[in-house]
C-alpha cells in the first residue's frame, strides 16, 4: 500500500480513536476497519482523487461512525458488559469527554450524601414541625439536581453559559422560595411546591444533558430517550437493592441485631442518590443494546393502558357512580394521564421518525383517543366539585393540569392521524413532544412558585 501524506495519517489516527472511546469496539475491531478504510482511500487515490478527498469517500462508504459503532456494540454485548464491569472501560456520553468508571463512582457517592444528610438531619432534630420534614426533602432533591448536572457538564465541557445559567438560576430560585416560603403545616400548596418543583429541575436537566446542542430539537429526543432508559434502570437497581436490604436485615436479625435503623437511614439513602448517577452511566455505556428495550416495553404497555381506560369508562357507564363523590379516584386518574402522556412520548422517541404507518401507531391512537375520553370525564368532574364547593388550590391545579395534558394529547392525536392519512411526516408529532417541553415547564413552575402566594400559603 502507498505511503499516506502526514495529514491522512491524522486523520486516520483520529477516526480510529473515535471509533476505538465506543462501546462495544474492541482494538481488533478498529484495525479490521481502519484496513478497510485504508484499503478504499488506496484505491481512490488511484483513480485520481486527493487523499483527504479519499478519506471522505472511503469513510462514507464504510458508513457513518455511530452506525458501526452500534453494530459492534449489538453484536458483542457480552463483550461490552465485560469492558464495562470487568475491566472498567470507559463509555463515551452522546458529546463530550468519556465517563470514567471511576469518575462515576465519585459523582454518585456525592449524590448519595445529598440525599442521605439531609435526611439524617430530618431524623435527629428534636423539631417535629412541617419545616423539619420538607426541608430536608428539599434540599435533598436541590442537591441531587445539581450533583446530576454536574456530571454532566463534566461530560460535555466546555459548557455553555446559558445553559450553566438556566441551571443554577432555577436551583437558586426553588431553593430560595422553599426557604422563606411560610408554608402552613397542613395547606395545600406545599405539597403541590414538592410535586412540581422536580418537574420543572427534571426538563431544566436536558439542556444540560445536551450541552452545545440544548436548541436543537431533534436532540431534545435524545433526552427523553435518556429519562426512559433511566427510568428502567433505576427501578431494576432499586429492586435489587431493596431485596440485598431485605436480606441483610434478616441475616442480621438471626444474630441479635436490628441493622434497619442503619439500612433505613443511611444504605437506601445513599443507594438511592447514587443510583441515580449510576443508571445514567449505565444508560450512556449500554444505549447502543440496550435502547432496544424501549420500543418492546412501549409495544407491550400502550395497549395495556388503552385497555385500563376503556375499562374504566365501560365501569363509569354501566356503574353510573359518579366521579366527583371520589377525591382520590381524581388524583389517580390524573397520575394516570400523566402515564399514559409519558408512555406517548417514550412511543415517538423510540419510533424511526422514517417509518410508514405500522401497527403500533394505530395503538398510540387508540390510547390517545381513549386518554382524551377519560380527561373530559375527570375534566367535568373536577368543574363539577368547583362549582359545588368553590375553588382551592389543588383544585386549580388539577383544572390546569387537565387543560395542559388535554392539548397535548388533543394535538398529538391530530399530528397521528394526519401521519396515518398520508398528509404529514411523523416527524410532525416528535416535534411536537418537544416543544410542548416549555409549556408543561412553565405550568409546574407556576403552580410551584405563584399557587403558595395567591392561595396565602394555605
Amino acid at each position: 500500500m502507498n505511503a499516506l501524506p502526514t495529514t491522512l495519517d491524522e486523520q486516520v489516527e483520529q477516526w480510529r480513536h473515535y471509533l476505538g472511546r465506543r462501546p462495544g469496539v474492541a482494538a481488533s475491531d478498529v484495525d479490521e476497519l481502519t484496513d478497510h478504510l485504508l484499503t478504499t482511500v488506496d484505491d481512490l487515490t488511484g483513480r485520481g482523487l486527493a487523499a483527504d478527498e479519499a478519506f471522505l469517500v472511503a469513510v462514507k462508504r464504510l458508513g457513518a461512525q455511530d452506525e458501526l459503532a452500534h453494530a459492534f456494540a449489538a453484536e458483542h454485548s457480552d463483550r461490552l458488559w465485560k469492558q464495562l464491569v470487568v475491566n472498567g472501560a470507559d463509555p463515551t456520553p452522546a458529546s463530550g469527554r468519556p465517563a470514567g468508571l471511576a469518575a462515576m463512582l465519585g459523582f454518585a457517592a456525592v449524590a448519595g450524601l445529598m440525599v442521605a444528610l439531609p435526611l439524617q438531619a430530618m431524623w435527629t432534630s428534636a423539631d417535629s414541625g412541617a419545616d423539619a420534614v420538607w426541608l430536608p426533602v428539599l434540599v435533598s432533591l436541590l442537591g441531587v439536581t445539581a450533583v446530576v448536572a454536574g456530571w454532566f457538564w463534566w461530560q460535555r465541557r466546555p459548557v455553555p453559559p446559558t445553559v450553566a445559567i438556566a441551571t443554577v438560576g432555577a436551583l437558586a430560585v426553588f431553593g430560595v422560595a422553599g426557604t422563606l416560603y411560610p408554608f402552613a403545616p397542613s395547606g395545600m400548596t406545599l405539597p403541590l411546591f414538592l410535586l412540581h418543583t422536580p418537574i420543572v429541575l427534571g426538563i431544566v436537566l436536558g439542556a444540560s444533558y445536551l450541552g452545545r446542542d440544548w436548541r436543537r430539537v431533534d436532540r431534545w429526543m435524545d433526552y427523553i430517550r435518556f429519562i426512559g432508559e433511566l427510568f428502567i434502570y433505576f427501578v431494576l437497581i432499586a429492586l435489587g437493592g431493596g431485596v440485598l436490604v431485605g436480606l441483610t436485615a434478616a441475616i442480621f436479625s438471626f444474630v441479635g441485631i436490628d441493622a434497619m435503623t442503619v439500612l433505613a437511614e443511611w444504605v437506601v439513602p445513599l443507594g438511592a442518590g447514587g443510583a441515580l448517577v449510576v443508571s445514567a452511566w449505565l444508560v450512556e455505556a449500554k444505549k447502543a443494546v440496550i435502547e432496544n428495550i424501549a420500543p418492546v416495553l412501549t409495544a407491550v404497555f400502550t395497549p395495556l393502558f388503552t385497555l385500563v381506560m376503556l375499562a374504566f369508562l365501560a365501569a363509569l357507564a354501566v356503574t353510573g357512580n359518579p366521579v366527583e363523590a371520589d377525591r382520590g379516584l381524581l388524583i389517580a386518574v390524573d397520575l394516570l394521564l400523566v402515564v399514559v402522556l409519558a408512555l406517548l412520548v417514550f412511543s415517538v422517541s423510540a419510533r424511526p421518525t422514517d417509518a410508514g404507518p405500522r401497527l403500533q401507531d394505530w395503538s398510540s391512537v387508540a390510547l390517545l383517543v381513549a386518554a382524551l375520553a377519560v380527561d373530559a370525564v375527570v375534566g367535568f368532574a373536577i368543574a363539577g366539585r368547583i362549582a359545588e364547593y368553590g375553588t382551592s388550590a389543588n383544585k386549580l391545579a388539577a383544572v390546569g393540569e387537565n387543560v395542559v395534558l388535554a392539548v397535548s394529547l388533543a394535538v398529538s392525536l391530530w399530528l397521528y392521524v394526519g401521519f396515518l392519512r398520508g398528509r404529514r411526516p411523523f416527524v410532525d408529532v416528535e416535534r411536537w413532544q418537544v416543544r410542548y417541553l416549555p409549556v408543561v415547564a412553565a405550568w409546574a413552575g407556576l403552580v410551584a412558585l405563584a399557587f403558595p402566594v395567591a392561595f396565602g400559603f394555605a
